[in-house]
């Protein structure tokens, strides 16, 4: 598919290799990417407390590296998003169906939980009020690959001397209110360039960061045709 990454790195069938120096930091990159979107669908379908959310988030994520959960992961059935799920909610109400036995108190500690702002995220958006638990989370996973995708863009910038290239990308299209929106007048305007110098940059941007948002997904894919089938999926509801 023209425009998209021809990499072929997965960390999710990275996650499963025998190879421990492999396996390992593909797994946290698993983890890094789906925790957020787990502890709030915990919190939301099972109407978890922040503690008990975080804590069952902390042992799903070690139960499912040292059991090898994802090793059996078949991408010819499902979407690995979905697979997640399907473990997750077995997880969850075995969990609840022998109460007592998961410890609380935090020491099952596979990665560090920014439970406080993800709370936060949560609470914004009125979980009671969520009547699809299943598109709440995809769209919560769309939410953690884009700031991912954010940050690889800020550093690429950085390294590149372009901070001004991200400067303009992140108070034009990543204002979080529209009526405060800069026009571009106003940006030039304010960083000392020529209203065509902003159209440039911000359209030189928006490839850049289109470019790392499918390396993004496509590391998170578990097959091509996944991988496509995501990326039309994002390419149709991208602005």
């Amino acid at each position: 598919m023209r425009g998209f990454p021809t990499t072929r790195y997965s960390i999710v069938t990275a996650s499963a290799s025998d190879n421990a120096d492999v396996r390992r930091p593909a797994f946290d990159a698993l983890v890094t990417a789906y925790w957020k979107p787990v502890f709030k669908y915990v919190r939301v379908k099972w109407q978890a407390s922040p503690d008990e959310a975080a804590d069952l988030t902390q042992a799903f994520f070690l139960r499912a590296f040292e059991k090898d959960f994802f090793g059996a992961f078949d991408a010819h059935q499902a979407r690995f998003r979905t697979y997640l799920r399907t473990c997750l909610d077995g997880f969850v109400a075995n969990a609840r169906k022998a109460e007592g036995r998961l410890k609380r108190g935090g020491h099952l500690q596979i990665i560090q939980l920014a439970v406080d702002a993800a709370e936060r995220e949560l609470q914004r958006l009125a979980p009671n009020a969520i009547d699809d638990v299943d598109a709440y989370f995809h769209r919560e996973w769309l939410r953690t690959l884009f700031a991912t995708a954010i940050a690889r863009f800020r550093e690429h910038c950085a390294a590149r001397d372009r901070a001004r290239r991200f400067t303009i990308f992140e108070r034009y299209d990543l204002a979080e209110d529209e009526e405060c929106r800069p026009t571009y007048a106003e940006l030039a305007v304010a960083l000392g360039l020529a209203v065509t110098d902003v159209t440039n940059e911000l359209a030189a941007a928006r490839r850049e960061f289109r470019r790392l948002v499918l390396n993004v997904l496509r590391e998170q894919c578990a097959s091509d045709e996944e991988f496509h089938a995501e990326a039309r999926a994002f390419m149709r509801s991208a602005p």
